[in-house]
């Protein structure tokens, strides 16, 4: 891809809409819409090639390949599928779970527990095209639609769905209907809904996690409910930000030397792409801890975050804590004063604590 634009995709919610509106026409007429066109909230208008259709009395169903560009997207390649049937008068629009779709189980999510989990802006763009359908063809808009996801349930393990309390299944998802190739928006919603999960739940104590291996040292040292846990990954601004406005009261962040080196620094956005290790800030950190000029300008030569790490820990300077401790002040200014005790723990690459700045 070198030299070109990267390719955008669809939603998993825009192929549920475009799978509908091709189910809801050949329930009416019969026949199945191939490519099937939809319009998007921004005025996209994709269209999209039916990979399966199938028309039975009272029913009607068809799928659709999920494209999702040039993203890497988990669902990319998935096979999403709506089946349409006639509901009783009055009903509306009436949204079903069909297999590899999750069910809400625990609240503090945009819908109900017990609902689909078929978000709320790809529901609104189903209930479009159904009133759009009904009025072309006749149709009364009272229909079950029942969206599904092959091999949905074991995709969402690779995802914040059990987490979230969404069983069973991926979540429809989409505010535009457009996959955006390595947009960051994805994770930071997602971050959101588990703070907004912990808070429903009435948990006192989040964490936020640059990897698994971080998150482990906080699981054995808390054991903090899985709500609990928020894959925060490179985005430390995502975490801090939502919480400043929907605070729980304490708040573990945990990660590598490398990286929270950065945060210390003063970057909310922990990805080598997009900050780096300030290794003067280094040496200036081990000079005001007392160590020889000598020694900060080997520091401040290192090649790594971790290798200044190894030559303090050679002279007995905690460079650990005091990373640990410049992170946790950095923390409470983004904060902005918001009700929530910090600490900070700081890994090594193979999960021992090598710095740690406590709740006050």
């Amino acid at each position: 891809m070198t030299g070109q634009a990267l390719r955008y995709g669809w939603t998993t919610g825009a192929c549920a809409t475009a799978s509908t509106a091709a189910a809801y026409t050949a329930l009416l007429t019969g026949g199945f819409p191939d490519p099937v066109g939809i319009v998007l909230p921004k005025g996209h208008r994709p269209e999209f090639a039916l990979a399966k259709e199938r028309l039975d009395v009272g029913s009607a169903m068809a799928a659709i390949v999920k494209d999702a560009g040039d993203d890497p997207d988990v669902t990319h390649g998935a096979l999403v599928s709506a089946t349409v049937r006639p509901a009783e008068p009055g009903a509306g629009v009436v949204f079903r779970a069909g297999p590899g779709v999750g069910t809400v189980t625990k609240p503090g999510l945009p819908l109900p527990v017990g609902e689909p989990a078929i978000n709320p802006v790809p529901r609104e763009l189903i209930r479009g095209v159904v009133r759009q359908v009904a009025a072309e063809h006749g149709g009364s808009g009272d229909v079950v639609v029942e969206i599904a996801v092959e091999d949905g349930a074991e995709l969402a393990r690779r995802t914040w769905n059990p987490r979230l309390g969404i069983l069973g299944g991926l979540s429809i998802l989409g505010t535009t209907g457009v996959v955006v190739p390595y947009s960051c928006s994805a994770w930071i919603d997602s971050i959101r809904r588990g703070v907004d999960v912990a808070r429903a739940a009435g948990l006192e104590h989040v964490a936020g996690c640059t990897g698994s291996t971080s998150e482990k040292l906080v699981d054995r040292t808390y054991g903090l409910a899985p709500e609990a846990m928020l894959d925060m990954g490179d985005f430390a601004g995502a975490v801090l930000k939502y919480l400043r406005r929907h605070p729980v009261p304490r708040l573990t962040i945990a990660g590598g030397i490398g990286k929270l080196a950065k945060l210390a620094d003063g970057h909310l956005d922990l990805h080598s792409k997009r900050s780096q290790v300030n290794f003067a800030l280094l040496a200036e950190i081990v000079r005001d801890a007392g160590a020889s000029a000598e020694f900060a300008a080997g520091v401040r030569g290192a090649n790594t975050a971790l290798d200044a790490l190894t030559r303090c820990q050679a002279e007995g300077i905690p460079l650990g804590d005091l990373i640990a401790a410049r992170s946790r002040d950095f923390c409470l200014i983004t904060l902005r004063g918001a009700p929530i005790d910090v600490e900070v723990l700081v890994i090594d690459r193979a999960g021992n604590l090598v710095g740690h700045a406590p709740f006050a």
